[in-house]
C-alpha cells in the first residue's frame, strides 16, 4: 500500500474515531467507541472478544491474531477513553487539519496511536508475518488509573514476551522507557460550624485547616528527587455566613522510585490536624507503580530504534516522564515494555490537542516491523 493512500485512509478513519467522543465516566459513549474499534478490526478479518465492563466502566476488547503456536505473545495496549467531555468536538476542539496538524479531542492521547497501531496489527495479520502470537487490548478506564482493568492487564503481561504501549510519543517522536509512579489521595477535613457573624469564635474553619494541610502537601515536592505533589480539586463550605465544617481536596503524587512511593504515601495517609478541634482523614494510595528503565526495556528500545533507522527516521528516547500509563503495570511485573509508540503531536488533555499527520504512516510501519521482529 502506498504511503500517501494509507495516510489518507488513516485520516478518514481517525476522524470517525475522534468524532465518537468517549470520556471515561460516560459508559455508553465509551462502549460506542469500542463498537467503532471492533468494527474496524472485524472488517480486517481479526477475531475480537468483548469482555463486559464492571463498576460502571465500559467493556474491554481483546483482539488476537498471528501464528497459532505455544509461544508467549506480543501484547499491544491502547485505551479508548479520553478526558474531554461530550460536546468538545462541536465547538471547543473541532476536528480539523491545519498543515501537518490534525486536531480533535483525544486525537493525540490516544486515538491516533490506537488507530495507527491497530492498522499495523491488521496489516501484519493479513500478511501472516507476525513472529509470534499477538494480543491487542483496548481498555476503557486508563485516564482514571485503570481501576477495573489493572488485573486483566497484569494477567496478560505475565503471559507475554513483550508489551508495546500506544500512548503518544513525546516531543520529537520520542518513545518512553521509564515513567514515574502515580498516587491518588482524597483528604477530608472536618471542623466545627458556627454563624460567621454572631458566633465566629465558636467555629473551626475546615477550609483554613485544609489550607495549612495543602501547604504541607505541596511542600513535599522535590524536583531533585523527582517527587511532585499537586492539590488539584477542592470543595467545602455551605454558605457565606457559615464557618465551614467540611473541606475536601484531592492530591496527585508522582514519584520516581517504589521506595519514595511507600514513604510519601505513608506521610500523606498519616496527616494529622495542625490545630485543635479538627479531624483529618485521608484515603487512597499508589495506583500505578513506577516504570523503571530496565535493561530489558532498553534492549527493546534499541531494537525499535534500529528498525526505525531501517525505515528512514530517527527514534529518540524520552527522559523519564511524569505521566503514567498501563505500561507501568506490565513493566513492574517484569515484562519488557516499550511505551510512547503512538503518534507524534502535542496538547494532551487540552483544547489544542493535535497529532502530526506525518507521523501516522511511519509509526504504523514501525509497529509492523516490531510485530514481525520481536
Amino acid at each position: 500500500m502506498q504511503d500517501a493512500a494509507r495516510e489518507q485512509r488513516l485520516i478518514g478513519e481517525l476522524e470517525r474515531w475522534v468524532r465518537s467522543e468517549s470520556p471515561t465516566s460516560d459508559r455508553a459513549s465509551v462502549d460506542r467507541m469500542q463498537d467503532v474499534v471492533a468494527s474496524f478490526l472485524k472488517a480486517g478479518g481479526v477475531a475480537v472478544e468483548r469482555l463486559p465492563g464492571r463498576d460502571g466502566m465500559a467493556d474491554v476488547l481483546v483482539a488476537r491474531a498471528g501464528p497459532q503456536k505455544a509461544e508467549k505473545p506480543t501484547l499491544i495496549m491502547s485505551h479508548v477513553d479520553t478526558v474531554h467531555p461530550i460536546g468538545t468536538i462541536d465547538q471547543l476542539l473541532p476536528f480539523r487539519r491545519e498543515g501537518d496538524k490534525l486536531f480533535g479531542p483525544g486525537i493525540y492521547d490516544m486515538k491516533g496511536g490506537a488507530l495507527l497501531c491497530a492498522d499495523a496489527f491488521l496489516q501484519v495479520a493479513l500478511r501472516g508475518t507476525a513472529k509470534r502470537p499477538m494480543v491487542f487490548l483496548f481498555t476503557p478506564d486508563e485516564e482514571i488509573g485503570s481501576p477495573t482493568t489493572r488485573a486483566l492487564i497484569e494477567d496478560h503481561g505475565r503471559k507475554s514476551a513483550y508489551s508495546l504501549v500506544t500512548e503518544p510519543a513525546r516531543d520529537g517522536g520520542r518513545v518512553v522507557t521509564a515513567r514515574k509512579g502515580v498516587g491518588r489521595f482524597d483528604v477530608h477535613v472536618e471542623g466545627r460550624p458556627a454563624h460567621s457573624g454572631s458566633r465566629h469564635a465558636d467555629g473551626r474553619n475546615a477550609i483554613r485547616e485544609a489550607a495549612r494541610q495543602i501547604l504541607t502537601i505541596e511542600g513535599m515536592t522535590d524536583y531533585a528527587r523527582g517527587i511532585t505533589t499537586t492539590v488539584a480539586t477542592i470543595g467545602g463550605g455551605t454558605a457565606a455566613n457559615v464557618i465551614p465544617q467540611h473541606c475536601h481536596f484531592s492530591v496527585d503524587l508522582r514519584v520516581m522510585t517504589e521506595a519514595d512511593g511507600v514513604s510519601c504515601s505513608a506521610f500523606l495517609l498519616g496527616l494529622k490536624p495542625q490545630a485543635a478541634d479538627f479531624r483529618v482523614s485521608v484515603t487512597g494510595g499508589m495506583n500505578r507503580p513506577p516504570m523503571p528503565r530496565s535493561a530489558e526495556s532498553v534492549a527493546l528500545y534499541e531494537t525499535a530504534q534500529r528498525l526505525a533507522g531501517e525505515l528512514g527516521f530517527p527514534l529518540p528516547e524520552a527522559e523519564m516522564t511524569g505521566g503514567g500509563s498501563d505500561g507501568n503495570f506490565t513493566a513492574a511485573i517484569g515484562t519488557p515494555t516499550l511505551d510512547g509508540l503512538g503518534c507524534d503531536g502535542d496538547g494532551a488533555h487540552t483544547l489544542h490537542e493535535h497529532c502530526l499527520v506525518s507521523s501516522l504512516v511511519p509509526r504504523a510501519r514501525l509497529m509492523e516491523r516490531l510485530l514481525e521482529t520481536l
